[in-house]
């Protein structure tokens, strides 16, 4: 589906962003959303990254979104988790094995679903609809 330029085309997926590793298009979604509607990246003050939250977006000092070992995990509600591991499009977030949190949910690495929309429902969910 990748043409030469390695984008995606743009009638069969609906976008026409370049293919990209994880990181980046974690990159470009932060880019997209930090300081719309309250939307703040990482820890305060500039804390280490290395702590828990310190590259998650968040709204309310609260996180909805973050990039674990290179996947895409959301804040969504408990029914709509259980929805999309039902359609195949990824799994409950563990953050320790056998421990599922059930308002988180990892997007699979085959998952067509596109990120920006995940992460605002995502944002939506944890801080309320907010103008972007």
């Amino acid at each position: 589906m990748a043409g030469a330029s390695g984008s995606i085309n743009a009638e069969a997926k609906g976008v026409t962003e370049p293919l990209l590793p994880p990181e980046g298009r974690y990159a470009s979604l932060v880019e997209a959303m930090v300081g719309k509607g309250g939307v703040t990246y990482g820890s305060p003050g500039g804390g280490s990254r290395r702590a828990f939250g310190g590259d998650a977006l968040k709204v309310g000092d609260r996180i909805f979104a973050m990039l674990v070992r290179g996947r895409l995990v959301v804040k969504l509600p408990r029914r709509r988790v259980v929805q999309l591991i039902g359609s195949g499009e990824g799994s409950p977030f563990e953050p320790r094995p056998g421990r599922a949190m059930t308002e988180w949910f990892v997007v699979s690495e085959t998952s067509d679903l596109d990120w920006a929309a995940l992460a605002a429902e995502a944002r939506d969910y944890v801080g309320g609809p907010h103008p972007t």
